[in-house]
């Protein structure tokens, strides 16, 4: 079985509580995220069960957080905006294969890194 060393975290909660979200998962070690308008398509006996008002506008933030950071991440989203907060967030995490793009205190080679370090040696001693 394979270790992730990341995770995606997607929280979805009503429509003008991105900020808090981010907020929330920044101040216990997350770093950013990106927001997706959304539109929520729960029906009325949803809302019974769980006595809550649906509101369709939603905000969808993704998060991409090392994977020791999940459950901290979570727990925070859980506190500040969570069901039972007017944001009425619910988010879960997913595991990550392969990450570029973030900076996250490790070093990620790729190929192209390799081609450039391997060009930028040989430009050097051939002065």
């Amino acid at each position: 079985m394979k270790n992730f060393d990341h995770e995606l975290i997607i929280c979805i909660v009503n429509e003008g509580f991105s900020d808090a979200v981010m907020d929330a998962a920044r101040e216990v070690g997350a770093r950013g995220g990106t927001v997706i308008d959304a539109h929520g398509t729960a029906n009325r006996d949803a809302e019974k069960l769980f006595r809550i008002v649906i509101q369709p506008q939603k905000e969808m933030v993704m998060i991409v957080v090392p994977t020791e950071l999940r459950d901290t991440v979570l727990h925070a989203l859980y506190k500040e905006v969570g069901l039972n907060t007017p944001g009425q967030g619910i988010a879960f995490a997913m595991p990550v294969d392969n990450v570029v793009g973030i900076a996250d205190g490790k070093s990620v080679k790729t190929e192209d890194n390799e081609k450039s370090e391997s060009a930028s040696k040989n430009s050097t001693q051939t002065k």
